[in-house]
């Protein structure tokens, strides 16, 4: 199973294993004080793609879009985080605001089409 949160919610024992997905390290979080099992920098979309959805140059659909054509040169990346989530919880960790629309949603939904 895999599950999406934001890091700066409180960790519990269902995330199972925490998977923190931002390219950035988050603001106002000590690497110590964060409970997580694995940084993927890999997955996190490019600095282009983030800042240009950040700024809102693209809309959502957009990024998803160009986001899933980033994350198919990863495929290896990819399917051995979706045989992880197999055997286990996979919760994917990031920092972004919106809970509806961010990039650990469409990670998520392309590692369970894996």
């Amino acid at each position: 199973m895999i599950q999406c949160k934001r890091v700066y919610d409180a960790a519990n024992e269902d995330d199972g294993y925490r998977i923190l997905v931002d390219r950035l390290w988050p603001r106002g979080i000590k690497k110590s004080d964060l409970a997580f099992d694995e940084w993927c920098k890999t997955l996190a979309p490019s600095n282009t793609l983030r800042k240009a959805f950040h700024s809102e140059t693209i809309d959502f659909t957009s990024f998803s879009q160009a986001y899933q054509q980033e994350l198919a040169q990863h495929e290896d990346e990819g399917q051995r985080l979706a045989e992880l989530a197999k055997n286990q919880t996979v919760t994917l960790i990031y920092a972004a605001k919106n809970t509806e629309q961010n990039h650990a949603l469409v990670l998520a939904d392309w590692l369970r089409r894996r």
